[in-house]
Parts: structure tokens; C-alpha cells; sequence
């Protein structure tokens, strides 16, 4: 572990506009195509690629420490996965951190605090699914997955103490407000939801009944029609979309499909039939599923994921106490992950110590019992092994334990050990045979999937 480095590089809704990261948007059939790549590469030992809606990032673990070059490494698979041949293009819009901060922002994507919707829930599970993932490809292992583990933890703190759920809490719910900012009350309003996943199920429940009618359009009428049962809705075929159009007020669209499935054309066809009365699209699929050309047409309003930063301004301002607080939990348990990396540091110097010297203290009792102590029998041996270890527990309890608690407290870990091993004649430590204890070790069933 002596050197490891964590390290993350991606784009994001704070980097990247939506034309930009709908260039990372792929099948989750190719997503194991890009951790193989990932895998193959020297520089890193280790990824997980987390893609969603708002980012596209490679949390990755550094070859021996070189993060340059393990850097340089994710650049290029991240360029090769956007169709960029050149890695140089996207570089504007990329962000990378290592070390500590790269830690906090894994803490702070899993807990939610970097999301465009703060509190929003979705992302944990996405993290997890990421992580699900890079565990299939066997590219999940050692400290890195370590840090997601805690990663999951710190996300389980800040949501069971604070209240950063508060209010708005997907983009979904969002768009929901949007709605209801440009129409008022929605009771006498047609609402159509475009797709009936995730996001399209998180609208319908923020809508409730409060519109005069909720209608759901899937390629999957099974599906939309499943949903519509529990929503008290209409299912619609897709083939009807068209039609529907012509009746709907707001429009919700979050298929995943990489083609927009509205058009102008048909949008066009429709409000000629509308008579002028006011259509809203609320897009909040990535790729887009509405033509962005459609906001041109007179009394259509398009709003993509981007558009919904003011709306998200508006809930983030009253949770502001709650983030404060969350924000706090991110500091304390990236303090104490940081302190456990550094104990890794030492740990083969300490394993070290205490096989070194166990090996002396049992040498000089084995040539004891075959010399003046050879009369004694089987159990009076067994008594002098157990004295031994004893001794060797409280001999060496106040060396190692400081040498531990300082590399936690300190960076000079790497000098503390290099002393260590002066001190007590010792060859260069080996690779570590144990880890500390990392503090407050992880209860949940989902963290359990995670190496240790």
C-alpha cells in the first residue's frame, strides 16, 4: 500500500454543458468495454467509472504512487470513450483531484453534495451500481475499495443526521416545480410523462394528483401501463405520442433513448392543432429526447437538465444549514480515512518488527527446552510459549502503538518507518500481510459487498 494514490478525473454538470457530456453517454452493455481498457493500463491499479445524467468519472488508484502518469492514462480512455482522438479537446472541461481531495469528493458525490439536486438520493444508488460493476471486472480492490466503502458510510451519515432531503430532492421533483411555476397550479393542467423509469416514476409521485391528468407514454406499454396503476394514470402506446401532443400542457421526457424521440416537425403538426395554447417540454434525459430547435416555435418552451440550475438555486438556498452540516461530516471522515491510509504506510514495518522479533524470543526458548530445560514436560512447554507471546504483546504494545498513532497524526510516515527499520536492523518491510483497523468499521448490508 506504501505509495498508493487515489485519484478521480471527469466531467460533470459544474464543467461540462449538456452538449459536451452527452458525448460520454453509453450503453451500460459498454460500460465493462471501458473498465477492461482501464484494467489493461500499468499506470492505474484499479477503477470504477461512475457514469450519470451529470457526470462521467474514473475513480482510479495510481501504479506505485505515480499519479502523472496514471493521470495521463484516464485522459486518454476517457477521450477514447468520448470519440476524441486528440485528449487535448476535452481538456476545458475536465477535473481532477488526488489524494485527500480526491477522497472528499468521493465522500461528497456519494452523499449527494455534488449533485445538481443536493440531498437527491439517486446518486448513491448509481455509485453503488458503479461499484457493482468494477467488481465484476475485478477492478475493485485494495484501498480503493476501501474508500468507496467509506464512501458509503459517510453517505449514510449525512442522510440519517441531517436533513439535507428536505424539499426537492431528484430533478425529476424539480422539473415537477418548474411546471408549476410557469402554470401555476397544474389541476387543470394535462401532464404527459415521456419514459416510465426512475425519473419518470420520481415525477409522477411528486405530482401526485394534483394535475387534472397524468399520462405516460413507453416504448413499453407493459411498463407504462404498470406504472399508471400505481399512479392513478393513463398509459399510452407510443405510437400515439404524436397525438398526445396535441392535449398535453407539460411535457416531462426522460426515455434512453440516444435519439431525440421529439421532433420539430411533429411538434409543429401538433400546436397547429393546439390553436396557440402554451406546450412546456421539461427534458431531463441524457442524450436529450427533445429536439433543442423546438424552443423556436411560438408558445413551446424547452427546458433541458441545464436549464433547471435556477429552480435547483432555489432549494439548495433553504437547505443551506443542512449542507453546512453534511459538509461537516465529509471533513470528519476524510480525517479519519486519511489518518488510516497514512497507518498503511507503517504497517509492514510494524508486521515486520514483531516477526523479527517473535522469531528471536522463540529460538532462544526452542534451544532452552533442547538444552537445561529438555526434562520439562509438554504442559509446563506450552506454559513457557504462551509467557513468550505475552511478552512479546506487552514488549512491543508502546513502540508499535506510537509508531501507528504518529503516521496517523503526521505525514511522515514513509521517514517514521524508514527509522523503524534502522532501529530494530530490519531488511526492507515487505508488501503489508495486515491492515489496521479502520475506525468505525462499516454495518450495512450493502457495504458489505465491498472488499475489506
Amino acid at each position: 500500500m506504501d505509495g498508493a494514490v487515489i485519484l478521480v478525473v471527469g466531467v460533470s454538470h459544474r464543467t461540462a454543458p449538456i452538449e459536451v457530456r452527452e458525448r460520454f453517454v453509453a450503453d451500460a452493455d459498454a460500460l465493462p468495454t471501458v473498465l477492461a481498457h482501464l484494467s489493461s493500463r500499468s499506470e492505474l491499479h484499479g477503477a470504477i467509472l461512475l457514469s450519470t445524467c451529470n457526470r462521467y468519472e474514473i475513480i482510479a488508484l495510481a501504479s506505485n504512487g505515480d499519479t502523472e502518469a496514471a493521470f495521463r492514462a484516464v485522459r486518454e480512455e476517457i477521450a477514447r470513450h468520448a470519440g476524441t482522438v486528440n485528449a487535448a479537446d476535452l481538456t476545458q472541461y475536465l477535473y481532477e483531484k488526488s489524494g485527500d481531495e480526491a477522497i472528499a469528493h468521493v465522500f461528497r458525490v456519494a452523499s449527494s453534495l455534488d449533485s445538481m439536486v443536493v440531498g437527491e438520493p439517486q446518486i448513491l444508488g448509481q455509485v453503488k451500481d458503479a461499484c457493482d460493476m468494477a467488481l465484476a471486472a475485478g477492478t475493485l480492490k485494495g484501498i480503493l475499495g476501501r474508500c468507496m466503502s467509506r464512501a458509503f458510510a459517510v453517505a449514510k451519515r449525512v442522510r440519517t443526521e441531517t436533513a439535507i432531503g428536505i424539499g426537492s430532492v431528484s430533478v425529476s421533483s424539480v422539473a415537477v416545480d418548474l411546471a408549476r411555476r410557469v402554470f401555476g397550479e397544474l389541476n387543470d393542467r394535462v401532464v404527459l410523462l415521456l419514459g416510465a423509469g426512475e425519473m419518470a416514476e420520481a415525477a409522477a409521485h411528486s405530482l401526485g394528483r394534483e394535475a387534472r391528468a397524468l399520462r405516460i407514454c413507453n416504448r413499453s406499454f407493459d411498463r407504462a401501463a404498470a406504472l399508471a396503476g400505481e399512479m392513478h394514470a393513463s398509459a399510452i402506446p407510443w405510437d400515439e405520442l404524436e397525438q398526445e401532443l396535441i392535449t398535453a400542457d407539460v411535457v416531462i421526457a426522460s426515455t434512453a433513448s440516444r435519439l431525440p424521440i421529439v421532433t420539430r416537425e411533429m411538434v409543429k403538426r401538433a400546436m397547429k392543432v393546439r390553436k396557440g395554447r402554451t406546450l412546456l417540454f421539461v427534458d431531463v434525459a441524457l442524450p436529450r429526447n427533445v429536439e433543442p430547435e423546438i424552443h423556436r416555435i411560438d408558445n413551446v418552451y424547452v427546458f433541458n437538465v441545464d436549464d433547471l440550475e435556477h429552480e435547483v438555486a432555489r432549494g439548495r438556498s433553504a437547505r443551506h444549514a443542512e449542507v453546512e452540516a453534511a459538509e461537516k461530516i465529509v471533513a470528519d471522515e476524510l480525517a479519519q480515512f486519511v489518518a488510516w491510509t497514512r497507518g498503511l504506510a507503517v504497517q509492514p514495518t510494524v508486521v515486520a518488527i514483531r516477526a523479527k522479533t517473535r522469531a528471536v524470543l522463540f529460538a532462544e526458548l526452542e534451544r532452552s527446552l533442547a538444552g537445561r530445560l529438555k526434562h520439562l514436560p509438554e504442559a509446563d512447554r506450552t506454559a513457557l510459549a504462551q509467557m513468550m507471546e505475552s511478552v512479546l504483546n506487552k514488549l512491543l504494545h508502546a513502540p508499535t502503538r506510537n509508531l501507528k498513532v504518529r503516521a496517523a497524526d503526521h505525514e511522515d510516515a514513509g521517514e517514521l518507518a524508514a527509522a523503524a527499520r534502522l532501529l530494530f536492523d530490519l531488511r526492507e518491510a515487505g508488501p503489508v500481510e495486515e491492515e489496521p483497523d479502520m475506525p468505525q468499521v462499516l454495518e450495512s448490508e450493502d457495504d458489505e459487498r465491498l472488499p475489506n
